[in-house]
C-alpha cells in the first residue's frame, strides 16, 4: 500500500510547497479517530502518538487528494467524475479493486434492502390507518 502505487505524478508535487499548504489550511485531525482503530487493527498500540496519527493522518490525504485529482482529470473529458474514474485508476491494485467492489456492491444491497423496508413500512402504515376507526 504505497503511495508511489498512485502513480507517477505523485512525484514531481511531493517536491513542491502544495502539500504542505494544502494540509497546513486543511482541519487536521478529522479522521484521528478512524485512524487510531485501524492502526490498533493492524497491531499498533490502542493509543498510538499523536505524531504518528499526525504523519499517518496526512499521508492518507495526500493519497486521496491526489487520487481525485486525477480522477478529476480523467472525468472532465467525459464532463463529470464517476467511479469508474477511481476504479480505473486503482485497477492494478487487485487488493484494492477487489475491495471497493466488494463495498460498491454491498452498498448496492442496503440501498435495495432500504428501498423494500420503506414500502414495507407505507404498506404496514397504510393497513393501520385503513384498521383505525373514525
Amino acid at each position: 500500500m504505497s503511495i508511489s502505487s498512485a502513480g507517477p505524478s505523485l512525484k514531481p508535487r511531493t517536491g513542491s510547497s502544495q502539500p504542505s499548504e494544502t494540509s497546513s489550511k486543511r482541519k487536521r485531525g478529522i479522521f484521528q479517530k478512524e485512524l487510531q482503530h485501524m492502526m490498533y487493527g493492524f497491531g499498533d498500540d490502542q493509543n498510538p502518538l499523536p505524531e504518528s496519527l499526525a504523519l499517518m493522518e496526512d499521508i492518507v490525504v495526500e493519497y486521496v487528494t491526489e487520487l481525485v485529482h486525477k480522477a478529476q482529470d480523467i472525468g472532465s473529458q467525459r464532463g463529470k467524475l464517476s467511479v469508474e474514474d477511481f476504479l480505473y485508476l486503482i485497477r492494478k491494485d487487485w487488493v484494492k479493486l477487489n475491495r471497493c467492489t466488494e463495498l460498491l456492491s454491498m452498498n448496492e444491497e442496503l440501498k435495495q434492502a432500504r428501498k423494500v423496508f420503506e414500502s414495507d413500512e407505507d404498506k404496514l402504515r397504510k393497513v393501520f390507518e385503513s384498521d383505525e376507526p373514525e
